[in-house]
């Protein structure tokens, strides 16, 4: 193997915010039923065991929320987006849904989605090289540093940055192949349930996107928040 590649590190962040150093816990396993944040433009993981429901939390109704899961005894082995699609043979999952992993094993089912359903499959996590090609110089908060650093946060390391499940993100494609930016069309308080079919480590990013709508008309970022039950 070329020793470039060999050595190639692609769990460290091109910045970093408080999501290094505010893991909900030292390892990253959660109190049953507690409500944790996620602030604004921050990520956070979590240990779920196999049969644990997690619930994410869209509690303003605007905010986006990129989110990864990694199969917590291999973390090569990940959801994907790739190829869930196949496994379902449409683009957006609905309630009663496996997600699978790029090995075609399910590591979550969609349980409860109080929301109209609109989510997206398709658009990589915002990075660094996103927000230079939107005009940004310097650092912007991104999700992809976010899945980094919130692994960190629980001496985790992110192997790669799969493409996440973007949940409540409203980009359907139009009748001419080109995509629409739009805000969510969740409300304050909805939520999804997930039921873990593997150990995982999940994450999730309260996306810091604030250059395009996707978190409400003000391109304004907000809290998320989850419980493990």
């Amino acid at each position: 193997m070329n020793e470039q590649f060999a050595h190639e590190d692609y769990g460290e962040p091109d910045g970093s915010n408080a999501t290094l150093t505010s893991p909900i816990s030292q390892d990253g396993r959660p109190e049953n039923s507690r409500r944790y944040l996620i602030p604004a433009r921050q990520g956070r993981a979590v240990r779920l065991n196999q049969g644990q429901h997690l619930t994410i939390i869209n509690t303003y109704g605007t905010q986006v929320c990129d989110m990864w899961s990694f199969y917590a005894h291999s973390p090569r082995e990940f959801l994907s987006m790739e190829h869930v699609r196949p496994w379902l043979n449409r683009l957006t999952p609905r309630v009663g849904d496996q997600l699978v992993t790029n090995h075609r094993r399910p590591i979550l089912t969609l349980l409860e989605d109080t929301s109209p359903g609109i989510h997206d499959t398709t658009i990589a996590s915002c990075d660094i090289y996103r927000y230079s090609t939107l005009g940004v110089e310097g650092y912007h908060d991104n999700c992809a540093d976010n899945l980094k650093m919130a692994l960190q946060a629980i001496t985790l390391r992110a192997p790669e940055v799969p493409s996440p499940f973007n949940l409540w993100m409203n980009t359907p494609y139009k009748s001419d192949g080109t995509l629409d930016w739009l805000p969510t069309v969740s409300k304050a308080g909805d939520y999804m349930v997930f039921r873990a079919e593997l150990d995982c480590v999940v994450v999730m990013s309260a996306c810091p996107q604030d250059l395009v709508p996707v978190n409400g008309k003000d391109c304004i970022p907000h809290d998320l928040h989850f419980e493990v039950s």
